[in-house]
């Protein structure tokens, strides 16, 4: 059975490069997960051909709009334009439902009075806990980036395969745990040498390349300053509809 993941958007908040925010699709056993869901993701799956009535979960890293804030446009349109009936699960840090709850209303005034047709679950991920979520085993690890967006790193076992993807985050030794005997890891690398506070660059990545145990390795959530050295790197980088199967 093959995974298939597909960078839906690989930008950054700022949409270096001309990129789509983050929001990366995985696909395997009649299941699509997203792994975050950045505020420009519905329009990037309709530049895709890509129905969002497809999608069965996703799952969220954190609480930064550019990798959370297309869950209430996607919702939105579920409700009025794509006439979801199939349930949709989504799946994030403490709080995800109260977080996404008001940022709809934010976004869309008056919204929280509208009742979804189909069923919608919000699960709450528990630190270093397995947990089935939609067809799919995902453990959530501790990130280190800003402490408000109650940062976390994924680990997603599906169709026999395991996929890792960092979210935001600055070294942590939580991340080589995450990541252990993956076959691929999904990691952000925002610069090529400059320290950023809360952010991987890529010289620290390198500096710690063998404390990953993987498979194979994917840069993204890349800044202009990194994306002007993708082809100073070994590792490959991602780009908006790039697919790899696994």
């Amino acid at each position: 059975m093959t995974t298939s993941v597909r960078f839906i958007g690989s930008g950054d908040s700022f949409g270096s490069g001309g990129r789509f925010q983050t929001c990366i699709m995985v696909e395997a056993d009649g299941q699509r997960c997203l792994l975050d869901c950045g505020a420009s993701s519905l329009v990037a799956m309709r530049a895709q051909g890509i129905d969002p009535n497809g999608v069965d979960t996703i799952l969220l890293t954190h609480f930064h709009g550019d990798h959370c804030g297309g869950v209430p446009f996607l919702i939105m349109d579920a409700m009025l334009a794509s006439k979801r009936t199939r349930r949709l699960v989504v799946g994030g840090p403490q709080g995800v439902r109260a977080r996404m709850n008001d940022l709809r209303e934010a976004l869309f005034p008056g919204s929280r009075a509208m009742k979804p047709r189909f069923e919608l679950e919000f699960v709450e991920l528990v630190p270093r806990q397995p947990m089935v979520i939609g067809g799919l085993t995902v453990t959530a690890f501790p990130a280190m980036h800003t402490p408000e967006t109650s940062p976390t790193m994924l680990r997603v076992q599906c169709g026999g395969k395991v996929i890792t993807y960092s979210g935001d985050t600055d070294w942590t030794d939580a991340l080589p745990q995450a990541a252990d005997a993956a076959d691929l890891l999904i990691m952000e690398c925002y610069y090529y040498a400059k320290p950023i506070k809360m952010h991987m660059n890529y010289a620290t990545l390198r500096a710690h390349r063998e404390e990953l145990n993987v498979k194979a390795l994917v840069l993204t959530h890349m800044s202009e300053d990194m994306l002007s050295h993708a082809g100073d790197v070994d590792e490959k980088c991602a780009a908006d509809g790039m697919i790899i199967s696994l």
